[in-house]
């Protein structure tokens, strides 16, 4: 074990805890959060408001641990020259890139060996959980018949076509095998379907062992009756989804995009599904909201979700479960399942 991480027993590990104690409340079941008061010595943010970079440079001192979670500012320089005992930073939410800048990680992390781990499993959940609900709800039309019966007083419309898209029988293109990814693949486990994934940094043999079909972002698109998108949003795949790649999707074929909206190109989006031609389901956008103005708010085949997709007690229960879990294998020199690879750090969410 790292003499620098050993403790006496009956001496506790400093953590400091950047997020309000509301946001605790949510990710830490009650009982996950009498634990993590008995296994350490945690200093909880007693404001109704997130700290900002100046009063995290000023708190951190003589801590072990930061646990951050979302609306956490800025980790910035100066913070880092005061964590005089820094080890371990627990993100207890998703991405920590608009918190930990690329300079900071080369910076401090990386020379420093701080381990920096999030949850991303945790919301994987919950996000996958929603996808396969607005694959199946958009290929159904289910918005259009409940929008008939509640606006129109129509029992059934018989303007809604009932050759519909249904998953059995379907093949799936899933963009990227995130967490997330991977997670919408689990759970399609128990359809009759053929799933293809477009990810550059997937091998064979793991495409192999999902009992996936690694194809090019053509090929999916050409074949596919229903995409899913799974990629993160950086340089390479900013607007990696545009006319092109729209215009080869099979005529009533579904889009759904629970991942970043930067990776659609919207303009082209909208002109494609203002044709009638296919429909969309977008939890996430560029930019967010959308304009009051947008097409695709009034387009009658999308679908718009308010960046709800990871949303849901099982997820965000697990988040804290798995906050708690990193600190007591880190301080037990155990393992952290869930730490960052910075080496990485252009390609993760």
């Amino acid at each position: 074990m790292d003499e620098s991480i050993e403790k006496r027993d009956d001496v506790k590990s400093r953590v400091l805890c950047i997020p309000t104690l509301k946001h605790m409340e949510y990710v830490f079941s009650k009982e996950n959060l009498e634990r993590l008061k008995n296994r350490f010595e945690v200093t909880f943010n007693d404001l109704n408001r997130e700290y900002t970079s100046e009063e995290a440079a000023e708190k951190i001192k003589g801590y072990d641990a930061l646990i951050t979670g979302w609306g956490s500012p800025p980790l910035t320089a100066r913070v880092f020259e005061n964590a005089d005992r820094l080890k371990i930073i627990v993100h207890s939410a998703g991405s920590v890139k608009y918190m930990l800048s690329k300079d900071v990680v080369q910076h401090y992390v990386l020379p420093r060996k701080i381990c920096v781990c999030n949850a991303p499993k945790a919301i994987a959940y919950n996000v996958a959980e929603t996808t396969l609900a607005l694959l199946i709800m958009t290929g159904h039309r289910l918005i259009d018949h409940i929008e008939a019966v509640r606006e129109k007083s129509v029992w059934r419309d018989l303007e809604i076509p009932r050759e519909v898209k249904s998953l059995n029988g379907s093949i799936i293109g899933i963009v990227g095998a995130s967490t997330v990814g991977r997670e919408v693949i689990r759970l399609l486990a128990p359809f009759d379907v053929t799933i293809l994934v477009h990810d550059p940094y997937l091998s064979e043999s793991e495409a192999e062992r999902l009992k996936v079909e690694k194809v090019s972002i053509e090929e999916l698109f050409h074949r596919s009756d229903f995409v899913s998108i799974h990629a993160p949003a950086t340089e390479e795949t900013y607007h990696m989804i545009d006319e092109h790649h729209l215009r080869l999707l099979r005529d009533g074929a579904v889009l759904v995009n629970t991942s970043r909206g930067k990776v659609i190109d919207h303009e082209a989006l909208g002109k494609e599904c203002a044709t009638g031609r296919i429909f969309a389901a977008l939890d996430v956008t560029e930019p967010e909201p959308l304009p009051p103005d947008s097409p695709l708010r009034r387009l009658k085949g999308v679908i718009i979700t308010p960046h709800v997709a990871g949303l849901g007690s099982y997820g965000v229960k697990k988040i804290g479960e798995m906050t708690l879990q990193a600190l007591e294998d880190f301080f037990s020199g155990k393992k952290v399942e869930n730490a960052i690879n910075f080496q990485e750090y252009d390609i993760i969410a």
